[in-house]
């Protein structure tokens, strides 16, 4: 479901609509029985129990789930968005979402399955330093407040602001108590001299026993194939206002490549610490978030 600004006045419903749409998406999908199943089961492992086998729906889906008892579906979730300022590209005017906007409502949509599965989700913003970062609850009160927040960042301009998503991560490592699930939306853009920081506060969550999903949020076009017009542009780093004249061609192809590199080191030290790297490209539908976070929370449980 591509997604544009318009819809963007009630989070909650829009949501809803989000969740409900990739639901049933699923009972079209060869991951049929998954959607409807995964709350109260899991896929059989060699070496369960014969006895857990959930045989009706194994008759309806030809797969073998393992019914799970109510203390195994709980989970404790947080999710980390960065509102810092390059996170409100791109500010063309259209009625496309920026990346700040697609986290919202991706954050929204994984706030209305955590709620739909009884786990106690969680919720952290933060830019040069964490601006704000809730307890983990499951009460549909709780979940709320949560969206009603979101929908709050949504409407405050952007003022401007560098990153520094490693004080954030460092501080919900120590918040989150026990061993959760934390979601990070981030587009990564950090000062390069930061990314040791970085990595090392991915693996204080690790040492901590949390898992971890890095969402890499980027716009296509521009970011990853640098799609400009062939003439002589002003280029504004959102977050220090630093600015640069030059012909988009003559350094796309550079670009392209030092930004193919610079993912595959993220990805790769990711993978180094056990960190599920999922990148996330505003081209494609919110769904692919749903998508990666329920497969991961299938492994959990």
């Amino acid at each position: 479901m591509l997604i544009e600004r318009a819809q963007l006045d009630n989070l909650e419903l829009l949501a809803k609509q989000v969740v409900e749409g990739f639901i049933i998406g699923l009972h079209k999908s060869p991951f049929h029985g998954f959607s409807v199943e995964f709350a109260e089961h899991r896929l059989y492992n060699s070496g369960d129990p014969l006895r857990h086998i959930d045989w009706r729906v194994y008759g309806r889906t030809d797969k073998m789930f393992i019914k799970r008892y109510e203390e195994e579906t709980n989970l404790r979730c947080c999710i980390a968005i960065d509102t810092s300022s390059s996170m409100y590209f791109p500010k063309d005017g259209n009625n496309k979402l920026n990346k700040l906007e697609f986290s919202c409502v991706a954050a929204a949509g994984l706030l209305h399955l955590l709620k739909r599965q009884l786990d106690a989700s969680a919720l952290a913003l933060f830019d040069n330093e964490v601006r704000y970062l809730s307890d983990a609850r499951s009460a549909p009160s709780h979940y709320r407040m949560l969206v009603h927040k979101l929908e709050n960042t949504l409407k405050q301009p952007d003022n401007h602001v560098g990153t520094n998503a490693a004080n954030a991560l460092h501080a919900i490592a120590e918040h989150m108590h026990k061993r959760s699930l934390v979601i990070v939306f981030s587009d990564m853009m950090d000062d390069t001299e930061q990314t040791e920081e970085l990595f090392s506060a991915l693996q204080h969550l690790k040492f901590n026993k949390h898992e971890v999903i890095l969402f890499h949020t980027i716009e296509g076009d521009k970011e990853l194939d640098f799609e400009f017009d062939n003439r002589p542009m002003e280029f504004v780093d959102m977050e220090t206002g630093e600015k640069v004249r030059l012909q988009p061609q003559q350094v796309k192809e550079q670009y392209v490549e030092s930004m193919a590199a610079y993912r595959r080191m993220v990805e790769n030290r990711c993978h180094q610490y056990h960190i599920d790297y999922v990148p996330v490209d505003l081209r494609k539908p919110v769904e692919q978030v749903l998508h990666a976070f329920l497969l991961k929370r299938n492994k959990l449980l």
